[in-house]
């Protein structure tokens, strides 16, 4: 799977390190045989020069075909001529089904190539007002960290394209892959923001008997358990142990176990050929309509349909 980091004179190095860490790293943690193959590539050609004198060499290129997807850590947000050579071919790479991503200002070389009209598009939050007055037909999101349809996505920042590059990993490489990322990554325990969460968020570790009982739960959620049961094994009370949950993840104790069992589902529906009602009751769930109604209400897709998309052993 070809990957191309895309670079520009003064290009951002934060992250354009970001990209680098998730798809040029090597990754020998992985029973994966393969991985993503990277080179950093630019328009025109390097090296190119960056802060506190770095130096980066570049594969100059004329063509984006060899690319499976290509990611633009950033983009000059001036409102400067793109080349329309380069303009066209990303237009063609779209069109061809090539994938592209962008962090942060990134997003501004997507809408002024043309490829963000009438989708859903976000970046950094000082850019946004710039960028909502000069690409009036994009839909642009303000309370997310990142948007991703499969073939176009964009991050709200630096940090959310870690986010979204997660996300990419989960897709393509699944559910168990993308967390081993983020837990090297060393990701917190939830990214708020309202965006589709996809991937398995490692507890934050703490060495005191709450954050004992949320690794216990995490790796028990078949058991059907309950606020109270969490409550009772971290010799709280219900009142403390609310308002503790709230202080530390900013969510109520109810919506994490949702979360954990959600994420119970999607693994088996990566990995078995259970049925619904079984990965239903294996995930902690009453019943299988209820697996549905989360499902469908958190990450806006069926049980089935998840299954059908990211399951490997069919």
């Amino acid at each position: 799977m070809n990957v191309g980091i895309l670079i520009y004179p003064g290009f951002a190095i934060f992250e354009f390190s970001c990209a680098l860490e998730l798809f040029a790293l090597p990754r020998p943690e992985l029973s994966q045989s393969q991985w993503y193959n990277t080179k950093i590539v630019a328009w025109e050609s390097g090296p190119y020069d960056t802060l506190c004198g770095i130096k980066v060499e570049c594969v100059p290129i004329n063509r984006l075909e060899e690319f499976d997807l290509l990611v633009v850590p950033s983009w000059n947000t001036a409102n400067s001529a793109i080349p329309e050579t380069f303009c066209d071919e990303l237009v063609r790479y779209q069109e061809r089904g090539g994938r592209i991503i962008s962090f942060c200002s990134g997003a501004f070389l997507l809408a002024q190539a043309g490829l963000l009209e009438n989708r859903q598009a976000t970046t950094h939050w000082r850019y946004a007002q710039t960028f909502k007055e000069r690409f009036p037909n994009v839909h642009y999101m303000d309370d997310v960290l990142y948007v991703y349809d499969g073939t176009i996505g964009c991050s709200a920042g630096s940090a959310a394209g870690l986010d979204l590059g997660i996300e990419v990993i989960r897709r393509d490489f699944g559910h168990d892959v993308a967390n081993t990322v983020a837990r090297r990554l060393v990701l917190p325990a939830h990214r708020q923001g309202g965006q589709k969460q996809y991937i398995e968020n490692p507890v934050q570790k703490t060495p005191d008997v709450f954050s004992s009982t949320l690794d216990w739960a995490a790796k028990n959620i078949e058991l059907g358990l309950s606020v109270d049961m969490l409550a009772d094994k971290s010799l709280m009370s219900r009142r403390s142990f609310d308002r503790k949950f709230r202080e530390k993840l900013n969510m109520s104790p109810k919506q994490w176990l949702i979360i954990q069992q959600v994420d119970a589902a999607k693994r088996l529906l990566e990995s078995s050929t259970d049925t619904i009602d079984t990965v239903a009751l294996k995930s902690g769930f009453e019943n299988a309509v209820t697996l549905r109604h989360h499902f469908k209400r958190l990450l806006n897709i069926s049980p089935t349909h998840y299954r059908v998309q990211f399951n490997k052993t069919s």
